[in-house]
Parts: structure tokens; sequence; C-alpha cells
């Protein structure tokens, strides 16, 4: 293993790395990032190996059986761990397989009271004759491990390790993903964060990068561009006005007062409050239930990695104007490390029509879709289709139309503090489950309806006995799939289907009635 080889391997920050990005990033005074300090140390490291291996192995020769050698002259052993030796003596060889050759004695730098005997001078061929030269190569030069394979094959540990190491250094402060010396940040004043205020209210919050802040304000000096730009974000992110939107690779700044109030605090229509139940009750095909119906707040370990994905639109994200993050979408929204929130373009697959969206990764909804719903009048139940856009930072969401058609549908009737179903004839143009499909038209009642249902605090058990047989009434069995009686307790209360699907199960006053339908049990 070459000596680079076995330190990439087993990588330790040592505190001359730490001294070298310290002086690095002094003399360039210029805000660098990680990936850009990895490659510092490696080079670094690499260039201070091969010093190391020139200094050792000057005037030296690479031991060789076929070559002659002088007394005093200096050898290397590659097959020998490259140790060096010089040559004290030599004699006449004395073996019949060989023929003529001669005896070297050598004695080594590391122990200088060892001495060995090599062979030199053969005539025969000798494996260590190729051998030698190949790994003398190797260590010199044309073998030598490049950083691009250091990169490759152990990057992420390095990166991982760096990152730690200078989280602990006071001296080095890290930003918008970039290190600098703490002693070097230009002083960014009150006054230059109220211009920078002033900026983004004027352009309606913002978002806006710190490049154009600065040119705005009219720069920080006569400083780099990389320096005011670091300063200025250090400044930023210190102060509460300011939050940081922009996804992994890109900073874009939003003055917190001016996010919509469903991107600062999540509606209460979105927010589950965790039902304890056993996940042992869930048959093989409710869990296959619970994928298909894919919902953010699932224990879903699927990972999707295609292009595009889709959801089926539930009352709450219907009435808020947001999208949920299930694991079939998840994957193609921007991502941050450290913000809350972020910003995105939203874009309308049916005519292009772009809106502001917003991405809440913890929550796992995305704001901005209120516009999109009600222009194309989609329904609860409405199949999207989620992809990513041609810009970086941008989604596509579609739906699949047609010409609006009459279609019996599942009506809401909200009665006080219940709600009633009936079957009516609504104009649809949108694909949609037709398990999961329904109408809502008085809002306010609805509204009134659910926080009595709060108030007394009903049990999830006691929204389904309400909720199973106004569904049943609609159909001739008398029975409701889980689906329907999913998306309508989502109407009076966000809850993942597995609580639901737990509860029918362990709950004796209902009665499965096979292929996922469910009725009040006779009894």
């Amino acid at each position: 293993m070459l000596p680079s080889q076995h330190w990439a391997r087993n990588f330790r920050v040592e505190v001359d790395d730490i001294d070298y990005i310290s002086h690095l990033l002094l003399e360039k005074e210029t805000p660098l990032q990680t990936e850009e300090l990895v490659l510092s140390i490696i080079n670094h490291r690499l260039e201070n190996e091969l010093a190391a291996l020139e200094e050792r192995y000057e005037g030296t020769v690479v031991y060789d059986p076929s070559q002659s050698f002088n007394n005093g002259q200096r050898l290397v052993f590659p097959n020998l761990n490259y140790e060096t030796a010089k040559v004290v003596g030599s004699r006449a060889g004395n073996n019949a397989e060989y023929g003529d050759f001669t005896v070297i004695s050598v004695q080594f730098d590391e122990n200088g009271k060892e001495t060995r005997n090599f062979a030199s001078e053969l005539s025969a061929s000798h494996k260590l004759s190729e051998e030698n030269n190949d790994r003398a190569s190797a260590l010199m030069g044309t073998g030598q491990i490049t950083e691009q394979e250091i990169v490759d094959n152990y990057g992420k540990e390095i990166s991982a390790k760096l990152i730690e190491r200078l989280q602990e250094n006071q001296d080095i402060v890290f930003v918008a993903r970039k290190w600098f010396p703490r002693d070097l940040i230009l002083d960014v004043d009150e006054g230059h964060r109220n211009l920078a205020e002033a900026v983004l209210d004027m352009m309606g919050g913002g978002p806006i990068t710190t490049e154009g802040i600065i040119e705005e304000i009219g720069g920080l000096g006569d400083y780099p561009m990389s320096l005011q730009v670091f300063s200025l974000n250090y400044s930023l992110n210190k102060d509460s006005r300011f939050e940081e939107v922009g996804p992994t690779g890109e900073v874009l700044w939003h003055l917190t007062r001016m996010a919509p109030a469903e991107v600062q605090k999540q509606p209460a229509a979105l927010e589950y409050l965790p039902i304890d139940y056993n996940r042992d009750l869930l048959t093989r095909d409710m869990l296959n239930m619970e994928a298909e119906i894919d919902d953010e707040l699932s224990q879903n370990d699927i990972e999707y990695t295609a292009d595009s994905g889709k959801i089926t639109l539930i009352y709450p994200h219907r009435r808020i104007g947001s999208l949920p993050l299930s694991s079939q979408v998840r994957h193609l929204f921007p991502t941050a490390q450290k913000t809350s929130r972020i910003w995105l373009k939203l874009i309308d697959g049916q005519d292009g029509e772009e809106y502001i969206g917003w991405v809440l990764p913890k929550e796992r909804y995305v704001y901005g879709l209120g516009i999109f719903y009600a222009k194309h009048s989609l329904p609860i139940g409405a199949s999207i289709t989620v992809a990513k856009g041609s810009e970086p930072g941008s989604i596509i969401v579609d739906f699949e139309a047609y010409r609006p058609r009459s279609e019996w549908i599942r009506l809401i009737t909200p009665k006080v503090d219940t709600i009633l179903f009936e079957n009516t004839k609504r104009a649809i143009g949108a694909d949609y489950d037709d398990l999961m499909i329904l109408g809502v038209d008085d809002l306010k009642t609805l509204d009134e309806t659910i926080v009595t249902i709060q108030r007394h605090r009903r049990s999830l058990a006691s929204l389904l006995s309400m909720i199973i047989p106004g569904l049943g009434k609609l159909t001739p069995q008398g029975t409701a799939h889980i689906k329907t009686i999913y998306s309508a307790v989502n109407v009076l209360r966000r809850c993942p289907p597995g609580p639901i699907m737990a509860t029918l199960e362990a709950n004796p006053d209902f009665e499965s009635v096979g292929d996922h339908y469910w009725k009040l049990s006779a009894e």
C-alpha cells in the first residue's frame, strides 16, 4: 500500500491540517467551501509526502538483482517496504543454478548494525527486477495515487471528519456552506442590515441573493465580492428578521415576517396529534393499502427515485392549498442543510403559470397551490402529478385534464356536531380516485362542526362510528371502503391510515366484510 493510500483510508485531522487551512484562508482572503478545503488538504499532504520521499530517496537507486553496485552506493528496496541501505562489501557468488554473479552486503539505514546479503549482476532473469521497478514508479510518481482517486474513494469520510473538527474551532466560522476566519469578517452594522431589510421589503419580502442585496445597498466597501457576501451572510444569519430559504447550494434571503402565515406556522388542519396504536394489528393487506394511500405521515420506508410521482389530494391539503411530501414525491423537492423552509417555483403543468412555493421538510408539506387548485376546480380525491422542472429549484404540478362532465360524488353535509353524506352530481374535469373523492359546499358550517367535535375531544373510534354509517347509506351494501373512510376522517381531523385501520381492527363495533370494506357491527 502506498503511504497516501494508508493515511487516506485512515484519515485523521491533524493539527497541521487545521494550521494549513487557517493559513490558506488568511492568504486567500476568500471564503471556501468544505469541498475546496478537502481538496486543499489532500493536495497539501500529497505534496508533503512527495517532498519527503524525494528527500529520503535522493541519491538512491532501486535494487535490481541484474545490476551491479559499488561500495558506498545507496539502494532502495521496494519489496522491503521501501527501506534504504548502503553497500558495505561484495564477494563472488557460488551457485551453479544462477551462473556467475556477485553477492553484495548492505547495511540498512533503519538499523545501522544490521547487514544483509543480496545477489547482483545476475544473468538469469529474476522477478524482483520487474517488480521493484514497478513499485518504485508507483512510489515516486507514475503510479502514485491521485487527488481525484482519494476524493472518489475517501472524500465523504474526510469531509465529515474535517467538518466535525472545524466546528470545534472558534477561530473559523461556517456560514452559507463556506468557511472563513472570524477575525477577517467585515463589520456589517445595524445600518447595513436595515438597508437589507428595506431592499427585501420593497421586493415583497424576497427571496433575493446576497449579491443582489449588496448591489442594492451600494456594497460593503472596496473588498472582494466573495468577502462581502460571506460577511453579510454571517450578519444576516444572526438577525431574526432574515431567514435563508435557498435550496442546498444556493443562498437566498427572505424577510421572516413576510413569509405566508401557513409557512410561519403549520395550519391546524395539517397538524397531526399522534395516536397510539398497535401496528401488529395491521394485516399484510392493510400494510399494502397503507403504502398505496401513501400518506406523508405513514411509516413508509420505500425509497422512490423516479423522475415524477403522484399524490391523491385529501381535504386538509385541498383546503390549505398545500401538497403532501409523501414518499413518492419528497425526493423531487429541493433540500437544505439548516433552513427550516425552502423557497421554490411551482409551475402549472396545464398552462405554465408560476406560483411561489414553500417546502417545509420537517412538517412534510409544500405550500403555495391554493390558486392552482381553485383555478382548475380540483376536487378532494384528485390525482396530482409532480415532476422536476427544467430549472433548478422548480417543480411542475400537473393533472390529467378532460372536458368537465357530470359525475356522482359524495357530498359532505355538516350538522351541528356531526356530518352526513349524500350523493350528488358535480362537473369534474380532472382524473380522481373514485374511492376518495368528496365534495363540500358549506365550509362555514363544516368549520363550526369541526370546532365542536374538537371541543368535545371525540376519539377516533367515535369519529368512525359517526362516519361509517353515513357513508354506508350511499351504497346498497351499507359498507364503506377504507380509502373513503380515510378521506372522510381527514375532513374532521388529520390522521394517517395506520391508526384508522388499527382502530377498525381492534374495536368490535366495526366489522370487515372483505376487500377493505367496513361497516358497523350488527351486534
